[in-house]
């Protein structure tokens, strides 16, 4: 009814396995408690741990708790859907979970941007980076990095907001993404496309584009030094920050691609996509830099 005052959307399950959904939660859950606990732990760690109050060290406990924020967000309103089947989302809890999911999806790309310039600093300008990356400086940089994606993508659910929802409201995924929703509304969306497309651009665009370039610039340093294995030594600094940055990018690439030319590709297919884009980076993250960092592995054990 498209008169309804608060319409109502359904989330995406599995489709063709809805019997086997309870049991195929089961990795779902693992995989966020394994989040929870990773993330959690590197928090704890920076924390308890004077040595690593250093910028790079802050601006990773700003990636373990966007990550925990983000995959908060989605995964226990999942896990209701398939374990209580409580399948319906209000357009008001809908948006709000849309917003936060792009807004928090924002900040994370703009703190991969503040370590690769951290990297760059460190290895091309090391005689300036304790002058330039102070503790001061990286807690304005991570605020900066708040503000930045909430002023960014507030203006979506509030450009959604007064539009009429009618006919089938079934979501492609078990949470609610702006070009989802979007698609649902039988009103011209013209007005949220375009914003919509502007600040993906705007933002994890440029960071993409700065991040390429600042390591373009970290590449070119380390071919001037005379020895291959002292190129190795500098180079391997960035290779946990390269990791994290690639399980950022390619599911949200993956998952762009899938709303863009997926289609007529099966509905499980978008499902499994956007469950990959918000726990792969939560997982992986404290996994690679717990791989990579003695401290974090000393204070965690």
């Amino acid at each position: 009814n498209s008169s309804e005052a608060s319409p109502s959307f359904l989330l995406a399950g599995l489709p063709g396995l809805e019997g086997l959904q309870c049991w195929l939660s089961i990795p779902l859950c693992s995989a966020y408690v394994l989040a929870v606990a990773g993330n959690g732990a590197v928090l704890l760690a920076v924390r308890l741990e004077p040595g690593l109050h250093a910028p790079m060290y802050l601006f990773l406990c700003m990636l373990a708790a966007v990550d925990l924020a983000l995959a908060t967000a989605t995964v226990p309103r999942t896990l209701s859907f398939y374990w209580f089947d409580s399948r319906e989302i209000g357009l008001g809890a809908c948006l709000l979970q849309m917003f936060l999911i792009h807004a928090l999806s924002a900040v994370e790309s703009a703190v991969l941007l503040a370590m690769a310039v951290d990297r760059y600093v460190a290895i091309c300008h090391p005689l300036r980076h304790a002058a330039v990356l102070t503790n001061g400086t990286t807690a304005k940089v991570g605020l900066l990095a708040l503000a930045r994606g909430v002023i960014f993508f507030l203006p979506l659910p509030l450009l959604l907001l007064p539009l009429p929802f009618c006919g089938p409201r079934a979501l492609s995924h078990s949470f609610c993404l702006h070009q989802d929703v979007m698609n649902l509304a039988c009103a011209n969306t013209t007005p949220s496309v375009v914003y919509g497309l502007t600040a993906i651009l705007l933002v994890m665009g440029l960071d993409a584009l700065l991040i390429c370039l600042s390591y373009v610039l970290i590449l070119r340093a380390v071919l001037r030094l005379a020895a291959w294995r002292e190129r190795l030594k500098v180079f391997s600094t960035c290779i946990a920050h390269i990791c994290v940055v690639l399980a950022f990018y390619v599911p949200l690439i993956g998952l762009s691609v899938v709303h863009r030319f997926g289609k007529d590709l099966a509905p499980l297919v978008h499902v499994i996509m956007g469950n990959v884009y918000i726990l792969v980076p939560a997982v992986l993250n404290p996994i690679i830099y717990g791989v990579r960092t003695k401290q974090i592995q000393r204070r965690i054990l």
